[in-house]
């Protein structure tokens, strides 16, 4: 597909924050095809679109993960191989956030209720997890196992789709993508006639509130996945007992141990200190 064409892995490794614009751009295209054609159902279509043009690249570049784990001699350089890769995976990550979060902001308040119904519908059942119907915290020890939990579960999805589907948590990822986006938006749209502050400060602070403890979220989530995706391409490509077979599992088994600990440091930023901030 010509859309697909745009970038190969290879590329994407040497230069990864052109990922940036390519992930804005595939994002945009897909929310104006599903407001064209699918607009009843733009929230969701918007996000298969999205996949559709990504999948046949993150598909290349965890193959490309797979056979570098044949090379991993120290596995303490495990996170050392994989970083670039998940580098232009954030990159591309914070190109569709930056996509929502422009629709969102800009487009006539009808349509951005039906372009977003799905993610806000999320977002309001997530404040429910941390705040009581006056607005304040109901328990932070219980706020952070909720939302740990919940974190814990998105890693499992992007774990089960990227091991059954190859490239499946990348549609995780892009739904989390669109919250996040929406998130932010509301939080402008809300600020906007509220605040003495300018628009462009707002935009800041409603970045910085939401990414702050995103970023590490989807960081996890995107280690979890290409651990997902190394294991089922190796489960096609090796012998069940061989030992490359083994080495992949164990350093599979390594990024999502990392994974965990990342979303609990994330957790812990977005009860504790996310609130104090803002």
């Amino acid at each position: 597909m010509v859309i697909e064409s745009l970038i190969n892995p290879l590329k994407a490794n040497r230069r990864p924050v052109e990922m940036f614009f390519i992930g804005a751009f595939y994002s945009s295209f897909a929310i104006l095809l599903s407001l064209l054609i699918f607009r009843e159902d733009s929230s969701l279509v918007m996000i298969f679109l999205t996949v559709l043009a990504c999948a046949q690249f993150m598909y290349g570049a965890i193959k490309i993960e797979e056979v570098k784990e044949m090379n991993i001699v120290d596995r303490k350089f495990l996170f050392k191989e994989h970083g670039r890769t998940l580098l232009f995976f954030m990159y591309i990550f914070l190109g569709f956030v930056f996509s929502y979060l422009l629709w969102f902001s800009f487009l006539p308040d009808g349509t951005v209720q039906d372009l977003f119904r799905t993610q806000i519908r999320d977002i309001n059942y997530v404040q429910e997890l941390k705040y009581d119907i006056s607005g304040n915290v109901i328990n932070y020890d219980q706020a952070l196992s909720d939302i740990f939990l919940n974190n814990l579960l998105v890693l499992f999805f992007c774990l089960v789709f990227s091991f059954f589907y190859g490239v499946g948590s990348i549609f995780v990822l892009t739904w989390n993508a669109s919250v996040i986006g929406a998130a932010i938006g509301i939080f402008i749209r809300t600020n906007l006639t509220a605040s003495h502050l300018s628009n462009i400060s707002i935009g800041i602070i409603g970045m910085s509130k939401y990414l702050l403890h995103g970023i590490p979220e989807i960081f996890a989530y995107f280690a979890g996945g290409l651990a997902g995706g190394i294991i089922s391409i190796a489960i096609i490509r090796h012998d069940y007992g061989s030992p490359n077979f083994k080495k992949v599992i164990k350093d599979s088994f390594d990024l999502i141990i990392l994974s965990i600990f990342i979303l609990f440091i994330a957790a812990l930023i977005e009860v504790f200190i996310t609130p104090v901030l803002f």
